[in-house]
């Protein structure tokens, strides 16, 4: 009976906590930290750091399009298959949604993908999940290019280009 009041006043400490305004202000601030983190060890190559902050059931989609699970995205960094050397983000929003945090951020992106280059203004959806240890750990990613961004725009223009060649007819 002890344990069940211990565990209803923790609980109920733990909520009016979630309530206050500043306490909110602190979890985002929190959470952008951890954004930065990944953002440095992203361009330092920093795999122990990835690798502490990816759950075990983490899936990401890539800007290409590819799912890659935790051991399948750390081999890729490992291999250098990923190389980040640019990676500026804005218009960051943090949501909280108790223990999930749902960050969204636009990112200018400049590296190689399995050797090809790749460089654009990219949109991005991270969720975290805080543990009870009050460790939050990176459960999803997805990215996608954002349209009419200047290289959107130079692979359009090629690809009009070769549309408007005009067409070469033999004559027999």
């Amino acid at each position: 009976m002890v344990s069940v009041l211990i565990v209803a006043v923790v609980f109920a400490g733990t909520q009016a906590q979630a309530h206050q305004p500043g306490k909110k202000h602190d979890v985002k601030q929190q959470v952008e930290a951890l954004e930065e983190q990944w953002r440095e060890a992203q361009l330092t190559g920093d795999i122990a750091t990835l690798d502490r902050m990816l759950s075990e059931d983490f899936i990401g989609i890539s800007m290409t399009g590819q799912v890659n699970t935790k051991t399948q995205l750390l081999d890729r960094l490992r291999e250098h298959k990923i190389q980040v050397a640019r990676l500026e983000l804005s218009d960051m929003k943090v949501k909280l949604l108790g223990n999930i945090a749902i960050v969204t951020s636009r990112a200018e992106v400049e590296g190689t993908n399995e050797g090809t280059p790749i460089r654009g203004t990219y949109r991005y959806t991270r969720v975290y999940h805080r543990l009870p240890s009050g460790v939050w750990k990176i459960t999803s990613f997805e990215a996608t290019r954002v349209p009419g961004s200047r290289e959107s725009r130079a692979e359009q223009n090629q690809s009009d280009a070769v549309q408007a060649t005009p067409k070469l007819r033999w004559a027999n």
